[in-house]
């Protein structure tokens, strides 16, 4: 049945036991815990531990509270899922009007106004906190504005002045190189003699053979 639950019943079964001081005041043993209520742990291994609740998980029907971690075996740390039955609310959120109607119903005009005063000062506080997140983030964005603009600035090439002209440096001038005139014996040199072919003794015998014939 707690398992296949509708999340309406599931939300109402995240209750946890108020502290004597407000089980007095508004004439109850139990309240559904909501995200910004003060509960301490009473069991477990961080037993005596005080803080607000940072979420509540409806389907899981745990509780994460501020302060209240492990560390994984890489070495972050993760809130630690509690139980909603192991906690004791010490103080209650009341910026929310729904719950302010049904906590108010069957209490004297007394505690009425003193749950109004308590409901404005929470909300005062609330506003408070916005503000100076607010303010912070501004301040982030600009510090990290402020670093780009570094950044750029020191990856752009540094301007400097146009370099004036350099001076000619004077080369030394090679003497040209004269080419050398022929040796007497490169110009005296004979032309060489054609040599005549030497006439085969075949053709010989043939043209003396055809004068006799002529």
């Amino acid at each position: 049945m707690l398992y296949n639950a509708p999340l309406h019943k599931k939300r109402k079964w995240i209750s946890a036991h108020l502290a004597e001081n407000l089980l007095l005041k508004y004439d109850r043993r139990s309240l559904p815990v909501v995200k910004g209520d003060t509960v301490k742990v009473m069991r477990g291994n961080f037993r005596g531990h005080e803080d607000k609740v940072a979420k509540v998980n409806v389907r899981d029907q745990t509780v994460e509270i501020e302060g209240v971690v492990i560390t994984t075996a890489k070495g972050t740390k993760i809130a630690k899922p509690i139980h909603a039955n192991t906690l004791l609310i010490t103080k209650l959120n009341v910026t929310d009007k729904w719950r302010r109607e049904k906590l108010e119903k069957g209490l004297p005009e007394m505690t009425k106004k003193e749950l109004e005063k308590e409901a404005a000062e929470q909300l005062k506080e609330l506003e408070a906190q916005k503000k100076a997140a607010e303010e912070a983030k501004i301040v982030e964005e600009k510090l990290k504005e402020e670093k780009e603009k570094a950044e750029e600035q020191e990856e752009e090439p540094s301007a400097q002045p146009p370099a004036e002209p350099a001076e000619p440096v004077a080369t030394e001038e090679k003497p040209e190189e004269i080419p050398e005139a022929p040796t007497e014996e490169k110009a005296v040199e004979p032309p060489k003699k054609k040599t005549a072919p030497k006439k085969t003794t075949a053709k010989k015998t043939t043209t003396k053979k055809e004068e006799e014939e002529a």
